[in-house]
């Protein structure tokens, strides 16, 4: 496949979508592709359409969320002309267009009732009308739609047909985000990572310390593989030394520390001590940025990659924590995590605050 359509993972989760994916391909039937954002539903739809019988047929893509509900069933059934203001001449829609191939629909869950009642004449009939017509036109089209909301649920409250429903869903196929793909951070990290060199040219490509692999790790990635992607380019490029390894991550490119901060958050609005009464009130600092060494004295000598980043992982939250003296969200802030990600990496470590003793 093309080099920005390969998939890139070993975790059992993913490999099982893939795998029921290639099954899927063979078949004509309509497929459902579920997933999060930046989790690969159109390159999934994409390995449906190569995989298929229909390959040297057209792959028609349509995001249903990006027009106005309007002009959805002008650009999915095409129309005649003067069948509307400003349409002056015939257009064919996108069925038309992807006849003997493959119609990719995302964002499912936009559609109006009026597009579904006309999607579902296609799917299951394979005949479609443009606006304005007075005929049908039969076409012959596999059509894979993708969603990340809850259709069956939208059918019970009669926002979604429930009969388009059963149609479309021959196959569902369910993408595992980003944070349950065991092992598949550090492997697309590098993958990332050594695409953004070659295209740097760099001559070599020094790799992310333990430290930086461990925050990486750590994420909990609610963009997927798409913010992973960006964070890791964005790594690399800022980096700009092909001969250290990459130490330095940075999650959100809008970081400000001159922002002024929000009413809720601001320091004046906290309860003032009668001893601070007319002393200024300072800004918070900056949020830390993560950077380090490549071998800290916590990691055991002699361990292997994956075991020395979990030990400096666990070192890190440990010192964090008892410096804060087990407060959690503070020693969360502290190292630039929130305070889910901070409990989750409490879990993975088995880090639980010790008991007190009492006088």
């Amino acid at each position: 496949m093309e080099r920005d359509v390969q998939f890139i993972g070993q975790s059992t989760a993913f490999l099982d979508a893939v795998e029921r994916a290639s099954r899927a391909a063979a078949v004509r039937r309509p497929v459902l592709v579920i997933g999060e954002r930046g989790t690969g539903k159109e390159l999934i739809a994409q390995r449906l359409h190569h995989l298929s019988p229909r390959w040297g047929e057209p792959l028609i893509t349509m995001n249903c969320a990006a027009l106005p509900e309007t002009l959805i069933e002008a650009e999915l059934f095409g129309h005649e002309a003067g069948a509307f203001t400003g349409a002056v001449r015939a257009r064919a829609g996108r069925f038309e267009e992807a006849d003997r191939g493959t119609l990719f629909l995302d964002e499912l869950g936009t559609l109006s009732m009026a597009a579904q009642e006309r999607l579902l004449r296609a799917v299951e009939y394979g005949e479609i009308a443009r606006i304005g017509a007075s005929r049908p036109v039969q076409v012959d089209v596999r059509v894979v739609a993708a969603t990340n909301a809850d259709l069956p649920r939208m059918a019970e409250e009669g926002r979604f047909r429930a009969d388009l429903l059963d149609r479309l869903s021959f196959e569902v196929i369910n993408l595992p985000p980003l944070r349950a793909r065991e092992g598949d951070v550090y492997e697309l990290a590098d993958y990332y990572g050594r695409r953004m060199a070659s295209e740097l040219e760099w001559e070599a490509w020094p790799g992310f310390t333990p430290g930086a692999v461990a925050v990486l790790e750590a994420h909990a990635w609610p963009g997927n593989v798409r913010e992973l992607r960006n964070v890791v380019e964005r790594a690399v490029y800022r980096w700009g030394n092909e001969h250290e390894p990459i130490a330095r991550i940075v999650f959100d490119p809008f970081e400000n520390p001159w922002r002024l901060p929000s009413a809720e958050a601001r320091p004046s609005a906290a309860p003032v001590a009668d001893g601070d009464v007319g002393k200024p009130v300072l800004p918070p600092p900056p949020p830390p940025s993560f950077s380090f060494s490549s071998s800290p004295s916590s990691v055991p000598s002699g361990a292997g990659l994956r075991a020395s980043v979990e030990a400096y992982e666990r070192g890190l939250l440990v010192e964090a924590l008892e410096r804060h003296r087990w407060n959690q969200r503070r020693a969360a802030s502290a190292i630039g995590l929130t305070y889910d990600q901070l409990r989750h990496c409490m879990k993975k470590h088995r880090l639980a605050e010790p008991a007190r003793t009492q006088d």
